[in-house]
């Protein structure tokens, strides 16, 4: 925008514009004299309007299309170096989990709790899972990961729903939750569990 202030505060404007302006000719008679450009004022001011207005129309349109340039790089610059760290927090999860450090691994994965990525999210669930069943959980800290592990695999499926891993945690969640809601509850968890088993078996046959 600055340039284009400055090409347009350059240009001249009005009368004095029109007195100024000579035209050397090399015609016969004129001996190679400068004549005055036999336009009136108002012409010369209306040409120069036209111009000025024609190249600040092209100055924006460059400045425009500059600006989108740097968005769109800036942009995917942003989403590579996204993907890249996940996938770097997912190599470092599947270390600890291998690793069998898993109060290390629920504390790295809690960092993401807010997460959109369903692979992030399904591997909380299961690491919420496996410290509840550490023999040093209490039964009330116990009841709360079992319930915050599905509520992981939950949004790890709808993340994704072609995940295989998300769906089996999903089934293996809601049947750990059962256990505190009575028997009712638990027949009818069962015939859920029962239809992403039956997923998992789709998934495995292709």
């Amino acid at each position: 925008m600055a340039l284009t202030l400055r090409l347009w505060r350059s240009l001249p404007l009005g009368r004095s514009s029109a007195r100024a302006l000579r035209l050397p000719t090399g015609a016969a008679g004129s001996r190679g004299r400068c004549v005055p450009w036999p336009l009136r004022g108002s012409e010369v001011m209306g040409n120069t309007g036209a111009f000025k207005r024609s190249l600040l129309i092209s100055a924006l349109s460059y400045l425009g299309f500059e600006t989108y340039q740097v968005l769109f790089q800036s942009s995917v610059v942003h989403a590579t170096a996204k993907v890249t760290r996940v996938e770097e927090i997912l190599e470092q999860a599947d270390y600890l989990y291998e690793s069998g450090e898993t109060a290390k691994l629920y504390q790295l994965l809690t960092q993401y709790k807010e997460s959109e990525d369903a692979e992030l999210l399904w591997r909380l669930a299961r690491a919420s899972r496996d410290i509840a069943q550490l023999s040093g959980t209490s039964e009330e800290e116990k009841k709360l990961l079992v319930y915050e592990a599905l509520e992981y695999a939950k949004r790890a499926l709808e993340k994704n729903e072609s995940s295989f891993a998300a769906h089996k945690w999903y089934a293996i969640c809601i049947s750990d939750v059962g256990d505190y809601e009575g028997i009712k509850a638990k027949i009818a968890n069962a015939y859920i569990i029962k239809e992403h088993f039956e997923v998992l078996m789709n998934f495995k046959s292709h």
